[in-house]
């Protein structure tokens, strides 16, 4: 409106098509070198990468959304700029280390003084990569009984080798953000350092951005499993990561606090490793056109959350995935484009390394990896422009292009 200010506030995101104007990434870094055989499983990968060709592919990747006009904006740089105020910087510390589970007080009291020894780009680096105990001298203190019990544990403070996957510890929903609360020990610092950038950084502006979930709630809620498919749905998975609780908590704020907001869409997936979020199986990749993974097909239940009486909610189940679509989208047609072009071997084989996980940026022109083949070569032959990059060690961690892009904004469709 004339006479009010413009907002400060870059957070806005009011479709999954729309072109990709910012977008906030993690270039991977010593966090993965951290990764062992003994501590893979607890730290959610199946294999180590090798750092400095995951480091080539990421860059790639990077180098592509900035060719086709996007902003790229780095979660690293972000929070050591918020962490160039002291009384911020001491707030994280100990913020960093109560996530740690650092109990006794003597070494709490040691690392503490440590990281505030640190810049702020080296204490970023020790919340991403960890800090090992042979990285520091705690000289003569009392062992507590945790400390002989841990005592061949190698870390202080373990590394979060699963941040490049940038979609999962918070989601921008119009203009407002949804900082999650992670599933799994392993991902739980991840929202924290999201929730400092969006306390204090200018460019995120909280005054002017609602924070839809808080990642204190006790109920997961991921950002692999939400979808915005316009300013009036929203589709979430309930799944291995997202739990209905979630689900109902986050509806519940936005019915408050987004008007536009008609319903939400609740895709139950089985709670397997293989399609743990909604992403991995179901992308948007064109107005009235997804991808979808063809054996997860028959799998689903599918149900409408819609406003209720007193502000509650009202679940309506319904039948099939791609009529729901098309009643909710207000559409005629749904086009359902399944990947591995036909064959069922293919599409599962190709689904493991994200044949769906596709990142649009713009109406019909979407990132997948190249490797790939046969479902990028389907999505082309429905008239959707793919842009191919490697992915041969990013792939390694479970996730593909969309998985590791937190869209900030993008041009209204």
């Amino acid at each position: 409106m004339e006479g009010e200010a413009p907002r400060r506030s870059i957070l806005n995101v009011n479709s999954e098509i729309g072109k990709l104007k910012v977008v906030l990434l993690h270039r991977p870094g010593k966090e993965l070198e951290r990764l062992t055989p003994e501590y893979l499983r607890q730290l959610l990968f199946d294999d180590i990468p090798w750092l400095k060709q995951m480091r080539i592919e990421h860059d790639e990747f990077a180098d592509v959304l900035r060719q086709r006009g996007t902003q790229v904006l780095y979660v690293e740089d972000l929070l050591a700029e918020v962490l160039n105020n002291i009384e911020v910087n001491k707030s994280f510390i100990n913020d960093l280390l109560r996530q740690s589970k650092i109990d006794n007080l003597e070494l709490y009291e040691i690392l503490y003084d440590h990281l505030y020894q640190k810049s702020p780009d080296e204490l970023v680096e020790i919340a991403i990569s960890g800090l090992q105990k042979d990285q520091i001298s705690c000289g003569e203190r009392e062992y507590s009984l945790s400390d002989y019990i841990d005592a061949d544990y190698p870390l202080y403070i373990n590394p979060i080798p699963n941040l490049y996957f940038m979609r999962d510890p918070a989601a921008v929903i119009g203009d407002g953000i949804s900082v999650n609360s992670m599933h799994t020990d392993a991902r739980r610092r991840e929202p924290m350092l999201i929730k400092y950038i969006y306390e204090y950084h200018p460019l995120f502006n909280k005054d002017e951005s609602p924070l839809w979930y808080d990642y204190t709630i006790p109920h997961s809620l991921e950002g692999g499993d939400m979808l915005v498919l316009s300013k009036e749905v929203l589709a979430i998975g309930c799944s291995e990561r997202t739990s209905a609780q979630g689900i109902e908590i986050l509806a519940r704020n936005l019915f408050k606090g987004k008007k536009e907001l008609r319903e939400i869409i609740a895709v139950r997936i089985p709670p397997l490793r293989a399609f743990m979020h909604l992403d991995t199986v179901f992308t948007m990749v064109d107005y009235d056109k997804f991808t979808i993974y063809p054996g997860i097909q028959d799998k689903v239940e599918v149900y409408r959350l819609v406003r209720g009486k007193n502000d509650g909610i009202k679940v309506i189940p319904e039948q099939e995935l791609i009529d729901t679509l098309k009643k909710s989208l207000k559409i005629p047609t749904v086009k359902l484009i399944e990947s591995g072009g036909g064959d069922p071997v293919t599409a599962a084989r190709e689904q493991w390394n994200d044949s769906t996980n596709t990142l649009a940026i713009a109406p019909g022109v979407v990132v997948t990896y190249s490797r790939n083949e046969a479902s990028n070569e389907v999505l082309r032959k429905n008239g959707i422009e793919v842009v191919e990059i490697d992915g041969s060690e990013l792939v390694r961690g479970r996730g593909g292009p969309r998985c590791m892009s937190m869209p900030l904004n993008r041009e209204e469709v």
